[in-house]
């Protein structure tokens, strides 16, 4: 069998969705699948073959692109490696990775509709309040994607709670599966000697428990939340890792705040240092205020880590079934500053209990979310779509 696949961006990228392509592409492919990509290659990344080979994932077809507006990536030569792939490759399925404007250019190549199409829906375009520039784009992206929708042999949704939800979804739930996004753990390097002194040093050596957010600095990821929520609780150190544009508020933020000495932006890190922070934190926070966070990926490494989690209540997120409240880790109100202060200076008081709640949370990443289990559903999506002809 030979599956297709239209994503984004491709590792080293770093972000959510193209984690899961890297981790997914492999895992498909030690089970038998022939896998190949169509993605855009990353700004600043080398501009080399726009073929990639890679021995456990594929082919990996690069097109160039220029940035981006409204999250949407500029690349007109997406469509004619589009077409090159399709030619060289032969695939037997089409899987589309979405949301993601270049996934619209099969709607365009006549030879694509023989060929059946899976689409991945990894979150809406959510209509957001805060970036309000999205409505009115979502008005001109949103009739491509219902067209899209309809010549789809299936829907993967990654969770029942964001199907529940999705609007854009609603007139083709008979075609949607859930199957909830995976990791592959062996990619997660246990950190060395030097990294787990480095992530020692940044934490520092007082008695407070360890609090760590990862995520790109960008509208809907809350992290000012935690940092008000830090500002109200003695007994924290609160580190966020990631880069993006709101680095700039934020840092001022914990200025106004005078919060420097318990929380600190790192910016972007190594993944051999990311791990090394994840293994010497004490729990881990994700306060995002929108359902454009519709799954929380990162909270999955967490999770291997046996960390407790402390995530916000967005209604019809995923991240609401990702946690287990009570259990893997706590729910907060979306935006609630004092509800996420309360939690810290409880938690901060309680060490068994966060080491319970990460070694269930350890339990159910093996048990639901290893990048194992969703291949092999993936797999079985594949056979029934070719079954049925």
């Amino acid at each position: 069998m030979r599956v297709l696949h239209i994503g984004k961006f491709y590792p080293p990228f770093a972000g959510g969705m193209e984690n899961f392509l890297g981790d997914l592409l492999p895992a498909l492919s030690n089970r038998g699948i022939k896998t190949a990509a169509v993605v855009h290659r990353s700004p600043g990344e080398p501009v080399t073959e726009s073929l990639t080979k890679h021995d456990t994932a594929g082919s990996i077809f690069r097109a160039t692109c220029y940035g981006s507006i409204l999250y949407a990536p500029i690349s007109p030569g997406f469509p004619l490696l589009l077409h090159k792939a399709i030619k060289q490759f032969k695939p037997d399925i089409i899987h589309f990775h979405v949301p993601n404007t270049s996934a619209f250019w099969p709607l365009l190549l006549i030879k694509t509709y023989k060929i059946p199409w899976v689409i991945h829906w990894h979150a809406d375009v959510v209509s957001s309040k805060i970036d309000r520039r999205l409505a009115a784009a979502y008005s001109l992206y949103r009739p491509f994607e219902q067209k899209l929708l309809s010549h789809a042999a299936a829907i993967i949704t990654t969770s029942q709670t964001y199907l529940d939800s999705s609007i854009p979804l609603t007139k083709w739930k008979e075609k949607c599966t859930v199957i909830p996004l995976g990791l592959n753990p062996k990619r997660l390097a246990v950190p060395d000697h030097k990294a787990l002194k480095k992530a020692e040093s940044i934490w520092g050596n007082g008695k407070t428990m360890r609090v760590l957010s990862v995520g790109r600095l960008t509208y809907y990821k809350g992290h000012e939340v935690l940092i008000r929520a830090a500002a109200q609780t003695d007994g924290v150190k609160v580190i966020i890792v990631g880069k993006g544009d709101k680095r700039g508020t934020l840092e001022k933020l914990i200025t106004k705040l005078q919060v420097q000495d318990r929380v600190s932006l790192s910016g972007f890190l190594p993944e051999n240092e990311l791990q090394a922070l994840l293994a010497t934190s004490d729990c881990f926070c994700l306060p995002s205020i929108e359902r454009t966070e519709a799954f929380g990926l990162v909270l999955l490494e967490a999770m291997h880590f046996s960390k407790m989690l402390l995530v916000s209540y967005v209604a019809g997120s995923g991240m609401t079934w990702v946690v287990q409240d009570g259990k893997t880790g706590s729910l907060f109100s979306v935006g609630k500053v004092e509800e996420l202060a309360s939690l810290l200076k409880d938690f901060a008081g309680h060490p068994e209990e966060r080491k319970s709640m990460g070694l269930a949370g350890k339990n159910r990443f093996e048990t639901t979310f290893h990048i194992d289990r969703t291949a092999e559903q993936t797999i079985q999506l594949y056979q029934n779509i070719l079954s049925a002809g």
